[in-house]
């Protein structure tokens, strides 16, 4: 007895799956193939839901599958395509409860550059019932329309809560996690780059994506998470976190990051050593300010009362409130000693941080108000 063929409309939904594992998975070294790949499969994907017999459009519910795997289809390269938009919004008109494809019309709303109409696309499909996908994809959504705004704050806030009801739909989602790690570090950055507790955050839900075994795949999670250990100084684990990402996807520009990295803890070391072998005599004096190519935190060469030299990360700060000569006091500061090895070199020089201005007497006076970063400061991750 021959095999019996499956539903055409399920074959056709299968390859439509396997249409974006494709898109979500595969990172080749030039962009060009992984396009050149995706038109491959989306033809075969559309081919198939052409060989659908006529009959089986004609119900409602039936069409409604038919319109939103046809612009779903559609819908899975980068660009905006108003072919796709058309039949995804004929999709939600026929079966307003198909949640997905009011996932899909939303994007590709977004795409358009229609911010606002994407977001009101997601608030009526959640009108209709909660969906932890869509939920993401609004907190992705807005944390996009907060920046340059006024109000980027509280739009960032409403990303961090729309990430936190996507957890309580299912707390084993990767991707939710993943999400709330990015609303997070976006949190940080929009503060002025100076809360450590908001990075913890992050990092927490990172180390939660991790658990599923679908993000493995997903390199933006490592530049990500290596993006929080970086501001949070565990140079080692940003290091391998960069390298794992460049691994998995060659276009991001993670390599890159690991440079960087590796720059600073060359300066830091080499300053660091140098001085120490001068054994200086000025107590609490700033050396030397340490430029790099990271928007925080400021790095500073000091020599305290015992001759001892340290690097000084400072947090919160505009970079001319600190310079080079000042004398500082630092008051309740976080020390630690750097011991890590990369790539058959260590470094070794000793770290204290601080992370407000209240912790900072520079040349015996407090610093001012106006001193203090407040404002929204971007750093490079995947929202």
């Amino acid at each position: 007895m021959p095999t019996q063929q499956k539903d055409p409309l399920a074959k056709a939904t299968r390859a439509a799956e396997d249409l974006y594992h494709l898109r979500d998975t595969y990172f080749p070294a030039n962009p060009d193939d992984k396009i050149s790949k995706l038109q491959q499969q989306s033809d075969l994907a559309l081919k198939l839901l052409d060989s659908i017999p006529q009959d089986t459009r004609k119900l409602p519910m039936q069409r409604a599958t038919f319109e939103y795997l046809r612009g779903k289809i559609l819908d899975v390269f980068p660009d905006y395509r108003k072919e796709a938009e058309d039949h995804l919004s004929k999709a939600v008109k026929l079966n307003p409860s198909l949640a997905d494809a009011w996932l899909c019309l939303g994007n590709c709303i977004w795409k358009k550059g229609d911010l606002s109409s994407a977001k009101n696309c997601f608030n009526l499909a959640l009108s209709k019932g909660p969906n932890k996908s869509i939920l993401c994809q609004l907190s992705m959504l807005e944390r996009k329309m907060a920046q340059g705004t006024e109000n980027q704050a509280e739009l960032v806030e409403e990303s961090i809560q729309h990430a936190k009801e996507a957890i309580t739909l299912d707390v084993k989602d990767g991707n939710s996690w993943y999400n709330l790690g990015n609303a997070w570090l976006t949190s940080f950055f929009v503060s002025g780059a100076w809360d450590h507790s908001k990075l913890l955050h992050s990092l927490k839900a990172y180390q939660n994506a991790d658990k599923d075994e679908k993000m493995k795949s997903n390199p933006d999670l490592y530049f990500n998470s290596a993006t929080v250990n970086q501001y949070l100084e565990n140079y080692e684990r940003a290091l391998s976190g960069f390298e794992a990402a460049s691994v998995k996807d060659p276009g991001l520009n993670a390599a890159e990051q690991v440079q960087k990295i590796v720059n600073l803890l060359d300066k830091l070391q080499n300053l660091f050593r140098g001085h120490i072998r001068k054994q200086l005599q000025l107590v609490g004096k700033v050396l030397f300010f340490v430029k790099h190519d990271c928007v925080t935190p400021l790095y500073y060469l000091l020599c305290d009362s015992n001759q001892a030299c340290f690097v000084l990360s400072v947090y919160g700060l505009h970079s001319d409130a600190i310079k080079e000569g000042d004398q500082l006091t630092l008051l309740e500061p976080y020390f630690r000693c750097i011991d890590i090895s990369w790539k058959e070199k260590c470094y070794q020089f000793k770290s204290i941080r601080v992370d407000f201005l209240e912790q900072i007497l520079v040349n015996g006076k407090t610093l001012r108000p106006y001193n203090a970063v407040r404002t929204s400061i971007y750093a490079q991750h995947k929202s």
